[in-house]
């Protein structure tokens, strides 16, 4: 009884094109394009995309002409503008933009073998990092991009939300609807729940 959004992530033209065709085939009521995710095994994927404007614009394009249901740009907060990348997402026909995936970094470094966190057959690299700390940072894209009046777009906003105040800073901002991920693994779905009481709580005290 509730929407479904499929997010997908393809590492070429014809995949993007078969993923979304299968996700609408299966039953998503919306398509979200991760041009964001910074620790992919493949160069030119994820996030590389989401540095690459003529591929968000491609890769957008591609999966509208396949797809008939709307769909959600993901952005990569790895970049200096998150507007220009918006854009050219809009330009490839997407209906809305997310934002903002995780930030590239490295966490840890194991004392005893020498190699960056996690540690995966000897080896680490640059990967994810999310919570609290990415929220002052999403909040910036999310205020920039509110505020461009070439866009224009619905925004969906994602990064280190926890409480109902989270919520609320988002929706100021300018955010349409809000994800949470990392909130949701630390403590449980149970957190939506208090979001929604607390915001709930606020609007009646203001009058709103």
């Amino acid at each position: 009884n509730h929407r479904i959004i499929a997010s997908i992530m393809g590492f070429s033209n014809k995949e993007w094109e078969i993923l979304a065709k299968s996700a609408e085939d299966a039953g998503a009521d919306m398509l979200e394009l991760n041009f964001s995710c910074p620790h992919m095994s493949i160069e030119g994927s994820g996030s590389k995309v989401g540095q690459a404007f003529n591929l968000v614009e491609l890769f957008t394009e591609t999966v509208k002409k396949a797809t008939s249901i709307p769909v959600m740009a993901k952005m990569t907060p790895n970049i200096t503008d998150m507007n220009e990348p918006a854009m050219y997402a809009k330009k490839g026909g997407a209906d809305a933009i997310s934002a903002i995936n995780t930030l590239a970094a490295i966490t840890d470094i194991g004392l005893d073998d020498l190699t960056p966190k996690p540690n995966v057959f000897g080896k680490g690299a640059v990967s994810g990092y999310s919570g609290p700390c990415a929220k002052p940072i999403a909040l910036r894209f999310m205020a920039e991009m509110a505020q461009n009046p070439d866009l224009g777009l619905p925004i969906s906003g994602i990064g280190g939300i926890e409480t109902w105040i989270d919520v609320l800073e988002f929706l100021l901002l300018g955010a349409s609807t809000i994800q949470v991920t990392t909130g949701i693994i630390h403590y449980g779905y149970r957190i939506i729940e208090d979001m929604m009481e607390g915001l709930s709580d606020y609007m009646e005290e203001k009058g709103y």
